[in-house]
């Protein structure tokens, strides 16, 4: 294991230890628990903490943030999407779908998680000193190995609608199962929905073609294993990152941003 994870690993395990509820919290009674999803081959804590890494720069206070530009706050190792009251916007929510996995799992969950988000804008996420985002923070922190668990489950979920827009299913679900039988693999699929999503929106296209996860499974040659698997998927991923930025408008200057999107795609392999 490098430093980085290391350094990743104590973190958790310190803040798991420190993670008490906010006083006079009520806590929901959990639903009754649904039995574990069998990820035997994969090491969740692994996986989960170059996730939290990517994603949120492996900070605890990444957990809960609200980006700029943005309607919303984000949680979590995934930055799940958690809308404000009233608010509907074009992107899934995320973040209520994990907390149900979680009650489901029979973990407690403080009733301040469930709902719509508490704040409605990112002013007053920024203006509130209750000390209820530190609280999710640490909440989220001691649970990450669940929400590894619920972000594969959504990338299962993902593969039959992949399937029915590609012209080549039975390829993309050889791929995909060989890339999920591995932690490396996994790391793969899960990382790259974060990264560029799915590739089945409409919208997002240049010159009619995508950049998602499916277009990077069709980009793939043949159907390796292993680690193999994961090296054809990094070469895909490459291809298809040049081919955005090259159909892309120029006044998007998208090639700035291409020596960034190839160091992820080197993660891959």
């Amino acid at each position: 294991m490098n430093k980085s994870l290391i350094l990743l690993t104590t973190t958790l395990l310190l803040t798991a230890c420190a993670a008490q509820p906010a006083p006079h919290t009520r806590r929901h009674t959990p639903q009754p628990t649904a039995s574990a999803p069998d990820f035997s081959n994969i090491d969740l804590n692994s996986l989960g903490l170059r996730i939290w890494k990517n994603e949120c720069a492996g900070s605890i206070p990444g957990l809960v943030s609200w980006n700029a530009g943005e309607d919303f706050p984000s949680l979590g190792i995934g930055h799940f999407i958690w809308y404000p009251a009233g608010y509907t916007g074009p992107f899934d929510e995320s973040f209520p779908k994990f907390i149900n996995y979680a009650q489901r799992r029979g973990v407690q969950v403080p009733s301040y998680m469930t709902g719509p988000a508490p704040w409605p804008n990112k002013s007053v996420f920024l203006a509130d000193r209750s000390g209820r985002a530190d609280a999710m923070r640490q909440w989220l922190a001691a649970h990450v190995q669940l929400q590894t668990e619920f972000i594969i489950l959504r990338s299962r979920a993902a593969l039959p609608r992949m399937m029915q827009a590609s012209r080549t299913p039975a390829a993309v679900q050889a791929r995909y199962n060989a890339l999920a039988a591995t932690t490396q693999g996994l790391y793969c699929l899960v990382d790259y929905v974060n990264f560029k999503g799915e590739g089945l929106k409409p919208t997002e296209r240049y010159n009619g073609q995508g950049w998602g996860l499916l277009q990077v499974l069709e980009e793939m040659q043949g159907t390796p294993q292993g680690r193999a698997a994961t090296a054809e998927f990094s070469r895909a991923a490459s291809v298809v990152m040049r081919r955005r930025v090259a159909n892309s408008p120029a006044a998007r200057n998208e090639k700035k941003w291409l020596p960034g999107w190839l160091n992820r795609c080197a993660t891959y392999k």
